[in-house]
């Protein structure tokens, strides 16, 4: 069933080309603009925080190529492909799209790196023990989203970005987490990010607690 989208569709040498000529065919210029934020973003990340810059611009512009496919039609073709689909996702079909933008990456536009296709594939929920460029593409995503007006999260993600990636990260997820995140419904793979998140502070504050009786002790 995924063929029937790329019918028309000649792929060149060029991958930001060839994604900007779909999403205008397919007339989601706002997607293409949000596209382009996040790289802009996910770029900038790359470079602070010692990322391969070209696994960071390729990510961006593919993480959302699967919203050439309309919301209400995303299960069906997930379905054809043989996805594993969760209830969540049944629920509010919007978010398997990174499920599917993994897909079309790698067999139509033949992207094999796994790096690569983890972010893509986990860039609206991210997961438990994310990589560096799982969280740059996740967290690019949301400073960069596709309304109108600032996010609202925004100064806290900026403010713990400056002491970390784990920390801006972190600070949303619990951000989505709490009420104020608004949440349709709390994706496992979320919750699993959070609970990864959680475990990593609760053992840096023992790590912390005992060099403190170490350094305590030796006085």
């Amino acid at each position: 069933m995924l063929e029937k989208f790329f019918k028309e569709f000649i792929k060149t040498n060029n991958l930001i080309n060839d994604v900007k000529n779909l999403f205008i065919k397919f007339d989601k210029i706002n997607i293409l603009e949000h596209s382009e934020r996040v790289c802009n973003k996910a770029v900038h990340l790359a470079e602070k925080f010692y990322v391969d810059k070209d696994k960071a611009i390729v990510s961006s512009y593919l993480h959302d190529i699967s919203g050439i496919i309309k919301n209400e039609d995303r299960i069906i073709v997930a379905e054809s492909l043989n996805l594993e689909i969760l209830d969540e996702e049944r629920e509010f079909p919007l978010i398997i799209h990174q499920k599917l933008s993994k897909i079309i990456a790698k067999d139509i536009f033949c992207i094999n790196d796994v790096d690569i296709l983890q972010a893509i594939s986990c860039h609206t929920t991210l997961h438990k023990n994310p990589s560096k460029l799982d969280m740059i593409l996740f967290i690019s995503d949301k400073i960069e989203w596709d309304q109108k007006d600032k996010p609202p999260y925004l100064k806290i993600i900026e403010e713990n970005l400056h002491i970390s990636l784990e920390k801006g990260v972190s600070a949303f997820v619990k951000y989505l987490m709490s009420e104020n995140g608004n949440l349709r419904i709390i994706h496992p793979w979320l919750k699993d990010a959070n609970d990864y998140f959680n475990e990593m502070e609760y053992e840096t504050v023992l790590t912390q607690n005992y060099e403190n009786d170490i350094y305590n002790l030796s006085r």
